[in-house]
């Protein structure tokens, strides 16, 4: 099994599941365990310094980055966060896992957004996706998903609502011309 972790799954068009349709999740870990990713083009209905408040955090008067959304990470375990942001190494609970990207759980770095602490780009998700031991090998073998190298591009600089298409555009095909029995002989 090659793991995906630091790639991206990308949702293709046959898939029907209305929380992952059109879907691009930043794996951030994948052996064989199972695997877990965060999605990053699904906005709740909550900005940053709405969650601060709600967490009763005091932050700088708004700055734009805590105007910005809070992403559904995905289903499970939807009251725990996770910032997605560069390389910094001064958090408590902290994952790197790239040149680029590291992954951070713990409070203190909600207590600095805002502040010049902070990273200097970050996308704050509630909930994750998991997948059981081999459930995400068994999808992709169904063409439920399709993988790429993660770009740090797409998570900190893209529009939310460009995405899914730029990372398909990623792929060097026309994911639309993918048909349902794609790899089946």
């Amino acid at each position: 099994m090659e793991s995906l972790q630091n790639h991206f799954l990308i949702a293709t068009p046959t898939m029907d599941d209305p929380l992952f349709k059109r879907s691009v999740t930043y794996i951030c870990e994948h052996n064989e365990d199972g695997a877990m990713g965060l999605i990053i083009n699904q906005p709740a209905n909550l900005n940053v310094d709405s969650l601060l408040d709600k967490l009763e955090i005091i932050y700088p008067d708004a700055t734009a980055s805590l105007q910005g959304p809070v992403y559904q990470g995905g289903p499970v375990g939807q009251e725990r966060g996770f910032v997605i942001h560069p390389p910094q190494e001064n958090w408590r609970s902290s994952l790197k896992l790239s040149d680029d990207i590291m992954v951070t759980t713990s409070r203190d770095i909600l207590e600095a957004l805002g502040s010049s602490a902070a990273p200097l780009k970050f996308l704050l998700t509630l909930g994750y996706a998991g997948w059981e031991a081999g459930q995400l090998e068994k999808e992709l073998a169904e063409n439920a998903w399709l993988s790429i190298p993660a770009d740090p591009d797409i998570i900190f600089n893209t529009p939310v609502k460009d995405r899914w298409q730029k990372a398909t555009e990623k792929l060097g095909f026309d994911v639309w011309q993918l048909g349902p029995d794609v790899g089946h002989a």
